[in-house]
């Protein structure tokens, strides 16, 4: 997944005329402006919606001491990568909604895809460091404050971004590649499934590193939170009493929504074979993975999290 970016990282010409391109026609969702005209105003509330709820969560959690606990401080990191992530495509959407040729500078266009797959490695790396923090939680909690002190969240949250840095945005200087047949885009956003679908020149490189990084990227995170969510569950098997389970689930539950739903639209998009040409199921599949789970994150914490309502309702006592 990471890979592909460099593929764009060359010099890009099309190949056809020799003509240098300097931007990108987005075909966005619908060519008809009724139904434009109503995705914006259904993507204008999502997008409120994703920043509101993440923007929410992340000041009660720096306000209130009691959310001051290691899950929440990785929390709080989920929800400022969910609203970087809307904030790279969905303002440019609602943008171009109403034009009837929407087109991206190429220079931004590469700009978006890297800071969008860097956004999307940081949030895979994450998900699997708050099952590692669930794990320890759960398994050892007698020694849960010595493993998860104050500076190991703060190196892991460090390791986390720059772990990302290194595997999304370092290798895209290394490869070269080409556009050819014009510089029109099936997206509404620079999605590098569907920019990869202009490249003409040899990119079986890109594709075999491409291959190698999505494994360090999103399977092996996955494999890790299944394999730690498989050692959660045989220790809840030994917890006898009612609120030990109930307490087990309240604590894992809301995470596990977000790794089920997340993971599954990613590798949906990502793990499958690709065809020649991008297909509108697959931009639905990428308005669900790039818009609607940023959107759904704060709703399950906050609505399945007595902690996160509980600090809520102290905040708006203290006005």
């Amino acid at each position: 997944m990471t890979q592909v970016f460099s593929t764009f990282s060359g010099n890009m010409e099309d190949m056809g005329n020799g003509t240098e391109i300097t931007e990108v026609v987005l075909l966005g969702l619908s060519r008809h402006p009724q139904v434009r005209a109503a995705l914006f105003f259904i993507f204008l509330a999502m997008y409120l919606v994703t920043v509101g709820g993440n923007g929410l969560i992340v000041t009660l959690i720096v306000i209130d001491s009691h959310l001051h606990t290691p899950m929440y401080f990785f929390l709080s990191n989920l929800s400022f990568i969910d609203v970087c992530y809307v904030t790279t495509s969905v303002p440019q959407m609602l943008a171009q909604s109403f034009t009837e040729r929407p087109t991206v500078s190429l220079g931004r266009c590469l700009a978006q895809m890297g800071i969008a797959l860097f956004l999307a490695v940081a949030e895979c790396l994450l998900l699997a460091i708050m099952a590692y923090d669930r794990y320890v939680a759960i398994c050892s909690p007698l020694r849960y404050s010595l493993i998860m002190s104050r500076k190991v969240c703060i190196l892991l949250a460090t390791g986390l971004w720059v772990s990302a840095f290194l595997l999304s945005i370092v290798p895209a200087f290394g490869m070269k590649g080409r556009l050819c047949g014009g510089n029109v885009v099936n997206h509404f956003k620079c999605e590098v499934q569907a920019m990869l679908k202009l490249v003409c020149s040899d990119t079986r490189a890109s594709v075999l590193v491409m291959m190698m990084n999505s494994v360090l990227t999103l399977l092996m995170p996955f494999a890790f939170i299944l394999v730690t969510y498989g050692r959660i569950g045989l220790a809840v098997l030994y917890i006898r009493s009612e609120h030990g389970w109930s307490k087990a689930l309240s604590t894992c539950g809301s995470h596990l929504a977000v790794v089920g739903i997340f993971y599954g639209t990613t590798m949906a998009l990502y793990l499958r074979p690709q065809k020649k040409t991008f297909a509108n199921g697959e931009k639905v599949t990428s308005v669900f993975y790039g818009v609607v789970i940023p959107m759904l994150n704060p709703l399950i914490y906050s609505l399945r999290n007595r902690d996160v309502k509980a600090a809520l309702w102290r905040a708006l006592s203290r006005k």
